[in-house]
């Protein structure tokens, strides 16, 4: 939605009216798109963070005066947030690992469905299934989805990081990234864009700019250039199922 609007607006300034912010949450957005929001739009841009077995949300940046941080989802909103490594250990800040919650507004569990409530809580924290770590004003930082993270011959690329280097070039109106089975590695990193124009960019010139911003083994080794990426009924994007099109059409 938030680039649909940003599509109609063609880089031309609006004036807002009564709007006084706008709002994200249930997806990541790029630190482009918050940006270029601000920029188009005149209000401030906030980013919440919620999910359907906490009552929806969890944390939220606050709006001016208080600080915002782009790119974060703000600090804890009637929920106690915290980081946890694989075995269910509270890590320190700035530490990454999942993010788990406690809180009234938490659920106590799926009903009928012990297995299910066996796997997602550890230690009376009910775990979300995120990445991401919490700063030194405990302001949280989501890093992607557990089960998305592309592991490559051992090192773990957060497919988002990939994104917003993609989506910094200006030809590119959307991108996702994702794993791409390999034989020796495991997994090596792909990923697939949209144009703002047909041939705005060559492949070449897309995996030249990831070259240059990012981490050889984070690097896309792969970019396929599509009309459009598989949405969700509700306008998400499941890297999983985006994978899966786009690599079963290429067979």
């Amino acid at each position: 939605m938030h680039q649909l609007l940003l599509a109609r607006a063609h880089g031309h300034k609006h004036h807002a009216g009564t709007l006084r912010f706008i709002r994200s949450a249930s997806a990541p957005l790029a630190l482009e798109i918050i940006h270029k929001m601000e920029e188009i739009f005149s209000v401030p841009f906030v980013e919440a963070y919620g999910m359907t077995e906490a009552s929806h949300q969890m944390s939220s940046n606050p709006l001016p005066p208080q600080h915002r941080k782009p790119g974060s989802v703000g600090p804890a909103t009637g929920v106690r947030i915290s980081i946890v490594d694989a075995q269910g250990n509270h890590l320190a800040k700035g530490e990454r690992g999942e993010v788990v919650i406690q809180g009234p507004s938490v659920f106590s569990g799926y009903e009928n469905n012990p297995e299910a409530n066996a796997a997602s809580f550890v230690k009376g924290w009910f775990r979300t299934g995120d990445q991401g770590f919490l700063d030194e004003d405990n302001y949280l930082h989501l890093t992607g989805r557990i089960k998305d993270l592309i592991i490559r011959g051992g090192e773990n690329v957060a497919p988002r990081e990939v994104d917003e280097v993609l989506l910094a070039h200006p030809a590119v109106a959307e991108a996702v990234s994702f794993a791409m089975p390999h034989p020796v590695l495991g997994e090596e990193v792909a990923a697939a864009v949209v144009l703002h124009e047909a041939g705005g960019a060559h492949e070449s010139a897309l995996l030249k700019h990831c070259r240059e911003r990012l981490a050889e083994y984070k690097c896309p080794k792969k970019v396929f250039i599509v009309h459009s990426i598989p949405l969700t009924a509700t306008g998400k994007i499941r890297r999983q199922q985006v994978a899966s099109a786009i690599l079963d059409g290429e067979r």
